[in-house]
């Protein structure tokens, strides 16, 4: 049993060095990690083994069941064309000239459910296809499609890192899409805003992929499914999920909070994140299987491979759960506690969320998943933080500044650089200066933001 901050110190470099330096799989290294603390943190020698394995069934028992039908879905809104109509809608919506706005807002949706990879997949063609009939400059119109995509990515549930932060600091999921989303909506105004200035300074031109495969033609309108049909896969679990909290708050109050028992005991099911992304689930299949008829083996294989990509996620959250639940272990709250107190400072407050914000960054910078960086971030900031009334603000600010933190420095060892530079058809060069910036400084813009929400809106 060693020192909190020098167990903290292990943790954190076997995690990013295994990560980092030794190229070794995410789940491998924080689950690695997790032992490492465990052992040296305080406790029954035979139980330390052990309770890593049991905090990791509890946080795949919270969120393994959302992430597996997350990944459906995303998968069927792809294959099924309904993504597609989404953005068609938003194109016509504002307008051809405006379509960089709406493959950003196309991306700021979409990214919800889906993945950050799948949607640049999925709107990249559209992206080159308009520039080559409006002339719209290409750098614009990616820069705009990505950045909206990145932003919810690490800001709204059910994606991930969001979903895992509510769990951490015990946030209700309802609370995390509303704030995530009040914290989203005038950060993307702003990038826009910049992205239509900063892309004006780069003359890349719309280079031809490096495939050997034709770039796939766009279905025609015939062959997609309605708006409704292809919205409410994304949109039913939002909604049922913030019926609940809205209708568990009313419950709650000291007067008339009796006359909402009953709707909350109801909304309580309905509303429970699992249910309602079975539900999607099965609506966003149904579309696909109407619209393109697939067949009972085809489809069966399109869950099996959807499942099979959400599997590797659910073993690094949890991993990176039961990794969180170690340090608590250590007691590294409490000697933290203590050194403030002794030097006379406070927990709380607006150096609270750029504390977590560059944890997040750094952790973020040094070994490239967004994911990855806010499960440790978000471990740390829990234990430090110690009782939420403390803070003079609702924790779900903590959440988000981390979030952002984890967007920072989106660099060459992030796999989303990647897919931007080579999917784009961008050099490495070209991609630091126009998309790391773009996402860096979307970073710290929410960070100003959600630090203006927690100023102003406190919801202690």
């Amino acid at each position: 049993m060693g020192h909190p901050f020098v167990i903290l110190a292990l943790g954190i470099g076997i995690v990013v060095g295994a990560i980092l330096i030794l190229r070794i799989n995410a789940f491998v290294a924080l689950i690695t990690a997790a032992l490492a603390v465990s052992l040296c943190a305080p406790g029954a020698l035979d139980q330390k083994i052990t309770r890593v394995a049991v905090e990791f069934g509890a946080t795949a028992g919270k969120i393994g069941i959302v992430i597996a039908f997350a990944a459906v879905i995303g998968d069927c809104l792809t294959r099924s064309g309904a993504a597609d109509r989404i953005v068609r809608f938003l194109m016509r919506l504002l307008g051809e000239r405006r379509a960089p706005a709406a493959l950003m807002a196309s991306g700021f949706v979409l990214s919800i459910p889906v993945f950050f990879d799948t949607i640049f997949y999925l709107l990249l063609p559209l992206a080159r296809s308009t520039h080559r009939r409006t002339g719209i400059r290409y750098l614009l119109l990616i820069l705009a499609m990505g950045a909206g995509a990145s932003i919810t990515h690490s800001m709204v549930p059910p994606t991930p890192g969001p979903l895992i932060l509510a769990d951490i600091f015990k946030i209700d999921l309802g609370i995390m899409i509303m704030f995530g989303l009040a914290a989203s909506l005038p950060t993307a105004v702003v990038i826009y805003c910049f992205v239509v200035w900063w892309s004006r300074k780069f003359d890349i031109p719309m280079r031809p992929l490096a495939s050997a495969l034709p770039e796939p033609e766009p279905l025609p309108d015939a062959q997609l499914p309605g708006l409704f049909a292809a919205s409410l896969p994304i949109t039913l679990p939002v909604l049922l999920i913030s019926l609940n909290t809205f209708a568990s708050s009313l419950a709650k109050l000291p007067e008339g909070g009796k006359d909402f028992a009953r709707l909350a005991e109801i909304t309580a099911i309905v509303g429970n994140p699992n249910l309602a992304m079975l539900c999607s689930a099965v609506i966003a299949a149904a579309v696909l299987a109407r619209r393109r008829k697939p067949g009972r083996a085809a489809m069966a294989r399109l869950v099996e491979s959807s499942l099979s990509s959400a599997g590797l996620i659910i073993l690094i959250t949890s991993a990176g759960g039961a990794f969180g639940a170690m340090l608590k272990e250590a007691r590294i709250g409490d000697s933290v506690e203590q050194m403030f107190s002794a030097s006379g400072g406070a927990l709380g407050g607006m150096k609270l969320l750029l504390a977590a914000f560059l944890v997040a960054f750094v952790i973020k910078f040094a070994q490239g998943s967004s994911t990855v960086a806010m499960l440790t971030a978000g471990a740390m900031m829990a234990a430090l933080i110690g009782a939420p009334e403390t803070l003079g603000f609702h924790p779900v600010y903590v959440a988000l500044a981390i979030g952002w933190g984890a967007q920072c420095g989106n660099w060459m060892n992030d796999s989303g650089f990647w897919v931007f530079a080579k999917m784009g058809g961008l050099t490495e060069v070209e991609a630091l200066k126009t998309w790391t910036v773009t996402v860096s400084l979307t970073a710290v813009v929410g960070l100003a933001v959600t630090m203006t929400l927690a100023a102003l809106l406190p919801f202690a």
